[in-house]
């Protein structure tokens, strides 16, 4: 492959254009002068912090830097001008504001597809997903993820389906296709007892070699040589900072982290190199419950996950790591004030999402419970008055259920309103947004990387990068 041929114009293909790569055929490319000087990514790392709002990235650098006196890991390769650097356009095919399925798809596929579809554009476009091309290339290929890893940004990487709910279906998908290790949660997509045709999908995986892990430790015992799938929750993992709180949790479920350095070490030793997607998925369910300190601490597990990955790379030298978001979410921020220092700090002494205080909040529960509630769990002391709003949730009807993942149909907005004067956080809304993110790439391939992107020509850029023609 021509290293030289790269995009025109900023843009690969309009909506809805051929499967065929717009990286052959092409003339009068740039030629920078310097790519054929540039070594082969014999592995690549694609990192995804799934609905990160550039507030949560911004948020995650104030609280890290305020807190310990050092950058994120993300901000200070920034600062350090150790990467590229380009804003990405996040449209699907059929909204500006995208779902993290077509999200998910635009890089997997190489093509815009309408929301909530997987890989299946249009038209009936079925391109072959990325990392079925890296398998047929000859390289080790997974996925680890903080949601179910039958999810639509995993799953966007994976297969062809025309419905991101078809989670049980792309469950048996994974196994028929043969990838080298899938971790994170969905037992409820696996397990006989669990799935309504009770087929034990677990067996299958067995029956085929593959090595089943269902906690940390089977996880970190799983071995070389053959595929592994960890599957560490019924559904999503726990948030970061409820992890963190509970001795159980931490015992029994791996951080992204940790995922993510045994899935490198697992493929590192591959002959033709690996491609990898790792995905911060709670960040996204933070944001759609407005839930900062489920947001904030899942965004820095992901910022840990991130050193893992620029760890192997710089010593590796053969390895692109991409970092990005595939939309933003509920667009939050730090609000001026005159306490907005002190309030935002304070978000250091919390030790429970919103979420886990919500579920622990009952009818019975009186005013004083609530406020030691909130105070020993958030190192926030609410007003009578505000204990008694929360409670009227619980004791009278529950109004219209607001946040996309509020299973329990609680009072996330609400909460989330009331404690805009403690710890200085806003937000616009409770879903995605169509703007612009942030990318960043390190490694061989990332000369490769423009000023301003569409998310589709990531496909591209990755099969150039690792010298991939693009022909299955």
């Amino acid at each position: 492959m021509d290293r030289r041929r790269f995009f025109r114009n900023g843009s690969l293909f309009t909506l809805g254009a051929t499967l065929i790569s717009p990286l052959k055929g092409t003339a009068n490319i740039l030629d920078t002068g310097i790519l054929d000087k540039n070594k082969k990514a014999k592995n690549i790392i694609f990192m995804v912090s799934d609905g990160m709002s550039t507030g949560t990235l911004n948020m995650a650098d104030l609280y890290l830097n305020r807190k310990f006196g050092k950058s994120s890991n993300w901000l200070q390769l920034y600062k350090d001008q150790r990467v590229s650097r380009a804003l990405m356009d996040t449209a699907s095919a059929s909204s500006i504001v995208t779902d993290s399925s077509a999200g998910s798809s635009s890089w997997g596929g190489g093509i815009r597809v309408n929301n909530g579809s997987l890989n299946v554009g249009p038209k009936g476009e079925r391109p072959l997903p990325i990392l079925q091309k890296f398998k047929k290339a000859g390289k080790m290929v997974g996925c680890v993820t903080t949601v179910p890893i039958t999810h639509a940004t995993p799953a966007g990487f994976c297969v062809n389906n025309d419905s991101r709910n078809s989670q049980p279906e792309i469950a048996e998908d994974y196994l028929k296709i043969g990838f080298d290790i899938m971790m994170g949660g969905g037992n409820k997509y696996f397990s006989a007892e669990k799935r309504e045709d009770k087929n034990d999908v677990y067996a299958d995986y067995k029956a085929k070699g593959w090595q089943v892990a269902k906690n940390r430790q089977e996880m970190m015992q799983a071995t070389e040589g053959k595929p592994i799938l960890g599957v560490f929750a019924e559904d999503a993992l726990p948030f970061s900072i409820d992890r963190s709180s509970s001795g159980t949790l931490m015992a029994n479920t791996p951080t992204l982290a940790e995922m993510a350095k045994k899935a490198i070490d697992h493929m590192k030793n591959s002959k033709n190199g690996f491609a990898l997607q790792i995905e911060g998925g709670k960040v996204d369910w933070g944001a759609h419950s407005n839930d900062i300190a489920a947001l904030l601490y899942d965004q820095v597990a992901f910022d840990e996950a991130i050193k893992v990955a620029i760890d192997f790379a710089e010593k590796d030298d053969e390895t692109l790591v991409i970092i990005t978001t595939d939309h933003g979410n509920a667009n939050p921020g730090v609000i001026y004030g005159k306490e907005a220092n002190k309030n935002f700090d304070n978000l250091q002494n919390y030790v429970q999402t919103n979420e886990w205080v919500l579920n622990e909040i009952k009818p019975t529960s009186t005013t004083a419970q609530v406020r030691d509630l909130i105070k020993n769990s958030q190192a926030t002391t609410i007003t009578d008055e505000e204990a008694k709003t929360l409670l009227s949730y619980y004791t009278g009807k529950f109004g219209k259920k607001d946040g996309l993942y509020n299973y329990n149909n609680l009072p996330f907005r609400e909460f989330a309103e009331m404690q805009k004067k403690y710890n200085s956080v806003g937000w616009i809304s409770m879903d995605h947004s169509a703007d612009y993110v942030e990318l960043a790439m390190f490694g061989p391939g990332s000369e490769l990387l423009k000023p301003f992107v569409k998310n589709t020509d990531l496909h591209y850029l990755m099969l150039q990068a690792a010298e991939v023609e693009n022909k299955f």
